[in-house]
Parts: C-alpha cells; sequence; structure tokens
C-alpha cells in the first residue's frame, strides 16, 4: 500500500490505521521534523525508515541514523539505486526476522537472541552490536564501522578498548556457542 502524509499529523493517522512495509521521509515538514517522525515510529513500530532529504550535513546524516534509520539517501538521487536500497531493505526485514548462525539465533522482530533455543540476556548495546554483525553476516566489519554505528547509543563515546571489552562480554554469554570470529588487526565477522 502506498500512502502520503505531508505532515506530521496525517503521517501518525495514517501510520496508526494502516500497515506498511517501508517508510519514507523526509527531514523538514510542515508542523514538525522527520527526526521526531523517525523517532516515534522506532519506538511504536518495527517499519523500516528510509530518510530521502536534501539535508546534506554530517550532522545531520548521523542523527538519522542513530535514531534507527535503515538508510539516508540525500537528493537529488538516482531513482534505480533508491529502488535497489529500498529492495535491500524490504529483503533484509522481511526474509530476515530470525537470523542464524550455529546454535545462535537472532530474533529480530522480537529483539531477542536464543543459544540452542534458550533466551540469553544482552544489553541495548551488546544487542546492537551483535545484530549489527548477524546483518552482515558472511562480511568482515571493521571496528571503525561497529564504534561509528554505535557511538552515544548509551549516551556515552564508545572507544577502541570499550568494544573490545563488549566484544568479550558478548562471547561470554554465547559461551561455546560463540561465533564471532576474530578477523585480526580488522574487525569481526559472524558466518552463516
Amino acid at each position: 500500500m502506498f500512502q502520503y502524509g505531508t505532515n506530521v499529523k496525517k503521517a501518525k493517522g495514517i501510520l496508526e490505521n494502516n500497515t506498511f512495509d517501508l517508510i519514507i521521509l523526509d527531514i523538514t515538514l510542515p508542523d514538525g521534523n522527520g527526526f521526531d517522525f523517525c523517532k516515534y515510529v522506532k519506538e511504536n513500530t518495527e517499519i523500516p525508515v528510509i530518510f530521502l532529504t536534501a539535508k546534506d550535513e554530517e550532522e545531520d546524516v548521523v542523527l538519522g541514523l542513530n535514531l534507527g534509520a535503515e538508510d539516508y539517501v540525500i537528493k537529488p538521487f538516482r531513482t534505480r539505486e533508491l529502488i535497489s536500497r529500498i529492495n535491500n531493505i524490504l529483503k533484509r526485514f522481511n526474509d530476515n526476522n530470525k537470523l542464524q548462525s550455529g546454535n545462535v539465533t537472532v530474533d529480530v522482530e522480537a529483539k531477542r537472541i536464543y543459544v540452542k533455543n534458550t533466551e540469553i540476556g544482552f544489553t541495548a548495546l551488546e544487542y546492537k552490536i551483535l545484530i549489527l554483525l548477524f546483518n552482515n553476516i558472511n562480511k568482515t566489519v571493521t571496528r571503525e564501522q561497529i564504534l561509528d554505528k554505535i557511538w552515544d547509543v548509551a549516551g556515552n563515546f564508545v572507544n577502541d578498548n570499550t568494544l573490545t571489552v563488549y566484544i568479550k562480554r558478548i562471547r561470554e554469554k554465547l559461551g561455546e556457542d560463540d561465533v564471532i570470529k576474530t578477523i585480526k588487526g580488522i574487525g569481526y565477522r559472524v558466518d552463516k
């Protein structure tokens, strides 16, 4: 279903009464801003969000991604590229409600992690790191990429040493079923 909302109030009403696979959102809106609406969407739904906007300042891009948007596309944009980005996000959300590697399963929709069907508790930051690795299965995620994604999630700067501690805690929680491989001098990888 395609719906078009011209302001935050109308968009909230449409969102409450319909089901959507994806939201494409601008930042500049007549009665508010897209950042606040994105925050509202992420707090109340599991719908992926793409910002499509002329606002190209680094601070805006970082804020949009930190609010949980799956992508940030700057106008002017190429239509085929946007469609490809949309398809990739939809595929990830529709096909990957459960991500698995070995005996570790991540239920993306429920935000839960299981080892051999036993739920394991993770802090918000540990979960964010693990989900980043699982969303990039079979790809090496550099330490810099992880630090960039988790920066300020907990309201604090996360440095390289802190990341090492978090990876260690995640591995301890996964126990013998740890699926995180260290790629020496580069980062980490989870294989299918």
